[in-house]
């Protein structure tokens, strides 16, 4: 039983994936980072799910609690005191 990856691909949107690389393919894995909109991570998981790959385990490797502050020129003005 080979425990690897036997390919990986980039891409950016469900529409990129090329049915071929899912020809004999009896598990597919998907990873994101944090900056990937939740609604691109779950269009590739329709996609998946459209073609026989429905069941879904959700593994988080990581909790990201960072958070970034609006740069200055877009915060809100505040009333002097």
């Amino acid at each position: 039983m080979n425990s690897g990856a036997g390919a990986s691909y980039l891409i950016d949107y469900a529409k990129e994936i090329d049915e071929n690389w899912l020809s004999g393919v009896r598990t597919v894995g998907l990873t994101s980072g944090a900056s990937v909109p939740e609604i691109l991570v779950q269009g590739v998981i329709d996609y998946l799910a459209e073609r026989g790959w429905a069941d879904v385990d959700e593994i988080n490797t990581a909790e990201e609690s960072l958070t970034f502050s609006l740069p200055r020129e877009l915060r809100p003005r505040r009333a002097p005191r």
